[in-house]
């Protein structure tokens, strides 16, 4: 696996920990990160996710609830919402890296971290705010032109 995904992974957990347990951030990644042995660059990585989805939230949160209006906020599962918060960040955040990879990247999260249904809905709500969040006009050239 490697050290981005572990990274993911890792902020995803920190995220729900904050979320239920109401943590420090610092304690919450401290944790993680001796617990799965992460590298350096893997736990800057993760404490950048979670730092910045911290930061970014009210944005972000704003983003979901505007794709989920069926969807009672409250009642989303909080392995799904702290994936798609991660996506959601990364696609504000790092405009470079492509928005496939990043959703790519959060069902495949989702299938591990969530229930047999999360990886679907996770792709559902993420398709739908990257439409809002990154038009077609935004992604680099090749989406665009439909090649990889």
């Amino acid at each position: 696996m490697g050290a981005r995904r572990k990274g993911r992974e890792t902020a995803l957990q920190a995220l729900y920990q904050l979320e239920t347990t109401g943590d420090s951030v610092d304690r919450a990644l401290t944790d993680f990160a001796e617990s799965f042995e992460l590298s350096e660059p893997g736990v800057e990585f993760s404490w950048g996710l979670v730092r910045g989805v911290l930061e970014r939230r009210e944005s972000i949160d704003a983003e979901v609830e505007a794709v989920t209006a069926n969807w009672k906020f409250d009642r989303l599962s909080r392995i799904d919402l702290s994936a798609i918060r991660i996506a959601v960040y990364e696609m504000m955040a790092t405009p470079e890296l492509p928005v496939e990879i990043i959703i790519d990247e959060a069902v495949e999260i989702a299938r591990k971290f969530g229930t047999a249904d999360s990886s679907k809905f996770v792709n559902g709500v993420l398709d739908s705010i990257a439409k809002r969040i990154r038009p077609i006009a935004d992604r680099v050239p090749s989406e665009r032109e439909g090649t990889s």
